[in-house]
Formats: C-alpha cells, structure tokens, sequence
C-alpha cells in the first residue's frame, strides 16, 4: 500500500494569481472547503455541501475545483470551464460559492490550497469537507496526516462505502480525535485535528455512474 509523503511548506498566498480568487472572507466566519474534480457535478456532491452548511453552521462552502486530480486520469477528466459550469449549476443559494482557486494558485495537492487559504484569510475558521468515499482513499492524498492536523474535517456519509471509510487508514490513525456528531456545530471552532462523520438521508448519484452513462 502506498502512502503519501509530507507536503512542502512554501506558502502559495503571495502568487499574484492568488491576489483575486473569486470570494471574499472576514475573520471569524465558518467556511467549509469542499474540494473535488466535479467530473462531473452532480445531486451527491450538493448534498455533501449543503448537509456539511447547516449541520456545522456554516457561513459560507466553497467549491475548489481542482485543475487536475492527481490520482485520477487527465484522459477521463473534463475540462476545468466544464466542470467549474456543472458545479454553479448544482452549488444553490448565496451561500455556496465555486471558485478554480486552485488553478489561481497553482496548488495540485490540497495541503498547499489549505496552506495558502489559511495564510490569506487569517481568523477564518476553515473546515475541510468530504464525503465518505474520500475518507476511505484519504491515507493516499499528499500530506494527508498534515491536512487532518491543519484545520478540522466534516466527513458525510455516502452510499455504500461508509463502513469501509471509517474503518479506512485515516479513520483508525486519527480515531480518538473523533467528535460525536451530536455537537457537530462546535467543530469549526475546533483545534485540530478534530474530525466528525455526519449521518444522513443517502444521495446515491455518483461521478462514475453519470460518466458511464453518457459514455453509454
């Protein structure tokens, strides 16, 4: 099994394409980061977003989507203006904000785009959101141990693969930091590492599927 190695600690911030990255921040907002290709956008991936809002109270979710997963194939992956239209499509309401930040940061791992958020919007309490399925590949994410140590993490449930994400590599090295989801609302303000998996009604819509369908 293959584990990621730490991530470098150079921060992004200073670029000059990261002077203008779609969304503005004030210290002391919640702000979940929900990052993924959106290859493409789909009704999970809202409900993901919108179940992370309101059960962590949040002010604003903000939709990286990535220029490129590095642990998937550029071959199977749209282009980004393609999949950043499929994201403001299923982002609804004022509250979701989808932004190719990353892209403006040059930033491939999530680490870095933590790193230089963090940097640029201090007083800002970030949490990382993602879905169970992410949680059971997390161990393989670049400086995946430092993602978990940087800010805290919301984990929703998905179809399926829940008993596997928390039986996952991340969930077992970082299980005493697990926080009841009954008091799911105080993890923004958490010191990490803090992470909650939040139960829900299940969306069965996937990436795979849609992009198999239209390949059929």
């Amino acid at each position: 099994m293959w584990f990621a190695g730490p991530a470098r600690r150079a921060p992004l911030a200073g670029r000059p394409a990261a002077l203008r990255l779609g969304f503005t921040l004030k210290p002391g907002m919640r702000v979940g980061l929900f990052g993924g290709s959106f290859n493409p956008a789909h009704d999970g991936h809202a409900h993901v977003a919108e179940t992370a809002r309101r059960r962590l109270s949040l002010d604003r979710v903000i939709w990286l989507v990535s220029p490129q997963n590095p642990l998937k194939s550029s071959r199977e992956t749209a282009p980004l203006a393609e999949r950043m239209a499929g994201a403001r499509r299923m982002a609804r309401g004022r509250t979701m904000i989808v932004t190719d930040a990353e892209t403006r940061l040059d930033s491939v791992y999530t680490i870095d785009t933590l790193r230089a958020l963090k940097a640029r919007h201090p007083g800002v309490r970030f949490v990382w959101i993602m879905g169970a399925d992410s949680l059971a590949t997390f161990h393989r994410w670049r400086g995946w141990t430092q993602i978990l140590r940087e800010v805290p993490v919301a984990v929703v449930s998905r179809p399926w693969i829940s008993l596997k994400s928390r039986l996952s590599p991340a969930a077992r090295r970082f299980a005493r930091f697990r926080r009841s989801s009954l008091n799911a609302g105080s993890l923004p303000a958490a010191a990490p590492p803090a992470w909650v998996f939040l139960r829900g009604p299940l969306n069965f819509q996937s990436s795979t599927q849609l992009r198999a369908r239209m390949r059929g």
